[in-house]
């Protein structure tokens, strides 16, 4: 079942923005990449749809691009938060209907939030791929916002692990994590039961504290 095509603006391509742009491009999607940087835009240039370099904190130049016509933007200016800041605050004033943008902390998350945007993500890892997924299917999924210190982690199974079904790992009781969903290739098991059983290449989608998954991951 295909999804509606969307049109897709990424303003900050750097490698959050990146992975999220590429990985909604692979999937059929209209993007626009946006940046200061010129070598930046030039390097994707071949690869999204349209990469512009701007200034994305003057309205004047986002209104010339046409930003409030795109369905989604992601605000994922990562090293300056005014520059962040400014960007969501615009695109949400111009009607963009769904904003997500980056934190790069706690209070900036509360502020983006205050400011209107629709999403605050952590990028944990690379978090860019799965934010892609979801913005495609329209279910952009909560657990992107945890509560502090609370994340969600892909991991490979250990080789040890396979063959073994969830029950006999228990995974709470041992790493202190629970297991959301398993996926191997393009297939997804979105709520595993306790007797599935472990296969090699298998992708296990966990949740837990950070302590903890840094200890699995």
């Amino acid at each position: 079942m295909g999804h509606r095509k969307k049109d897709f603006l990424v303003i900050g391509l750097g490698r959050f923005g990146t992975s999220v742009a590429r990985s909604l491009v692979e999937h059929g999607q209209e993007v626009m990449g946006v940046d200061s940087d010129e070598e930046l835009v030039m390097s994707l240039s071949h690869e999204l749809t349209k990469t512009v370099q701007a200034d994305a904190t003057n309205e004047d130049t986002l209104k010339a691009l046409g930003a409030g016509n795109f369905d989604v933007a992601v605000v994922a200016i990562g090293h300056d938060v005014h520059a962040n800041t400014m960007a969501t605050l615009i695109l949400k004033e111009m009607g963009v209907p769904t904003v997500i943008a980056k934190a790069t902390n706690p209070l900036h998350q509360k502020i983006l939030h205050k400011i209107g945007a629709d999403r605050v993500v952590f990028p944990e890892r690379d978090m860019g791929i799965r934010l892609a997924h979801n913005l495609i299917s329209s279910n952009i999924q909560d657990f992107l916002e945890l509560a502090p210190n609370y994340n969600i982690m892909e991991v490979k199974v250990e080789k040890d692990w396979v063959g073994k079904s969830l029950e006999e790992m228990d995974f709470r009781a041992n790493y202190g994590i629970n297991v959301v969903a398993i996926m191997n290739g393009e297939k997804m098991n979105p709520a595993p039961r306790a007797e599935n059983k472990i296969k090699a290449g298998d992708i296990l989608i966990v949740i837990g504290h950070r302590d903890d998954l840094e200890r699995i991951g």
